[in-house]
């Protein structure tokens, strides 16, 4: 997520492209990944050295050689003269990122950097945005309660429908890595299960793949399966119960024709929204016994078409429907200022919802508005995040909540008996604070007082026109 500072000065380097030539945002979105691509390689190889020197044993998997020494971001961006930088930068440091996937050129790096093309045009604009950009942290300042919340295993086989950058996934390597290192680097068989088979991410746009693959090797994924799909068409019709967790934030918006979407998933929900079918797409990838932790707006939960009701009923009778974290509409700001809320299940082919976790987020950390700056992470106001996880896990004794309160469950029958409407405002109890209002003769007396000074006033002025 970016904000603040860190938006203040993305901004300007998106000002930096504009009137530098490039003007197409999702060139420019291309060109500064692959800078920052570069500038964390560096600082990924500083680290590796770091912990050489201390541990007195060699560099363990260098990124550069003695010889590729000059195009790491440290070296390049002293050379001072704009003509020479851009010379190294193009000519040689760019090839050297696009052959990273490996010398056979069949990684899923490789394939999607096949066709990258460095369009940076001039030597001063390269000079500036280096400048820029070498001002900027990298540490990660994202956070995901909701996969904690899935706590992803070593033998789940992960995937993202609607990718994009690859965001979800990398989450939830890191989460993998920081719980379950032992277990994925046990030996060979188990490094390469999660570098090769755990990961998979489909999108059509390939600027998108292109970051998405860069973004999964810069946090130590190797060749996940990063595909282009158009995951709603016919052409992946068929395509179903192979993945054991599926983490998503597809497309809110939008409608297809009936003649490009596949088939099978007109059979699951009849329906033109990219949102419902996404949700039939999940449930159609899932494996028995798979889970899901997906986004949606909030229209999903309410909305009163036949396709939204069935498709509500399906995920409580036919599967179990496990919890629902409604977000305040801030969250998604400045792109989109949609209510969305997260819905967890588990597709079962056979029922098992006997009630569903509902918790009211009201703040996730961030401001509300277009700014979405940083608030104080330890206050409960400002940020929800850890009450949602810690209450998430402790989900048997949410049954003794009031409705009033922040979270609570809702048996199913209630659901059912509200045409499975899923919105947290139709079973949250409001307490209202009883208004003290002043009595009726007190108000009627200084409603007189009031009229007797706005005749004095008018008497006043019509005095002074005379």
């Amino acid at each position: 997520m970016i904000t603040g500072t860190i938006k203040s000065q993305v901004d300007s380097i998106w000002n930096a492209f504009w009137s530098g030539g490039i003007s197409n945002p999702m060139e420019v979105i291309e060109q500064m990944t692959y800078l920052l691509f570069i500038k964390r390689l560096d600082e990924m190889q500083t680290l590796k050295e770091k912990k050489a020197a201390r541990t007195k044993q060699p560099v363990e998997n260098p990124i550069f050689n003695t010889r590729q020494q000059k195009l790491r971001w440290s070296v390049f961006r002293q050379l001072g003269d704009p003509a020479t930088l851009y010379k190294v930068v193009a000519d040689q440091v760019f090839p050297f990122i696009k052959n990273l996937g490996g010398a056979g050129g069949d990684s899923t790096y490789s394939v999607h950097m096949k066709d990258a093309r460095f369009t940076i045009p001039t030597p001063a604009l390269l000079a500036k945005v280096v400048d820029m950009l070498d001002a900027i942290p990298m540490e990660d300042r994202d956070t995901k309660g909701d996969l904690d919340m899935m706590a992803p295993k070593p033998t789940d086989i992960i995937c993202d429908p609607a990718c994009g950058t690859a965001g979800f996934l990398v989450a939830a390597s890191e989460y993998l890595n920081q719980h379950h290192s032992q277990e994925i680097y046990a030996d060979k068989k188990s490094a390469k299960r999660f570098n090769h088979d755990t990961f998979h991410g489909f999108d059509f746009d390939s600027t998108m793949l292109r970051v998405g693959s860069m973004n999964m090797l810069l946090h130590g994924v190797e060749d996940p399966a990063i595909e282009n799909r158009d995951s709603l068409s016919e052409g992946q019709a068929g395509v179903e119960g192979q993945f054991s967790l599926i983490l998503a934030n597809p497309p809110f918006a939008g409608s297809l024709d009936y003649e490009s979407c596949a088939k099978d998933l007109q059979q699951i929900v009849k329906t033109k929204k990219t949102e419902l079918l996404f949700l039939a797409l999940f449930l159609r990838l899932l494996k028995a016994g798979g889970r899901a932790a997906v986004i949606v707006p909030d229209g999903v939960l309410f909305g009163s078409s036949n396709a939204h009701k069935a498709l509500r009923k399906m995920l409580v009778e036919d599967h179990k429907l496990d919890g629902i974290v409604s977000m305040p509409s801030g969250v998604f700001r400045p792109y989109a200022g949609v209510s969305t809320a997260i819905l967890l299940f588990t597709k079962t082919n056979s029922g098992g919802t006997d009630s569903v976790w509902f918790y009211d987020m009201q703040a996730d950390g961030y401001s509300l508005d277009d700014k979405r700056n940083e608030l104080d992470p330890t206050k409960h106001q400002s940020n929800n995040l850890p009450e949602i996880l810690k209450r998430w896990q402790h989900r048997k004794a949410e049954a003794k909540r009031a409705r009033t309160e922040q979270s609570f469950m809702v048996p199913k029958a209630e659901i059912a008996g509200n045409d499975y409407d899923l919105s947290i405002k139709r079973y949250k109890q409001v307490v209202y604070e009883q208004a003290q209002h002043e009595s009726p003769r007190k108000i009627l007396a200084e409603l007189k007082m009031l009229e007797a000074e706005i005749v004095r006033g008018m008497d006043e002025l019509e005095g002074m026109l005379q």
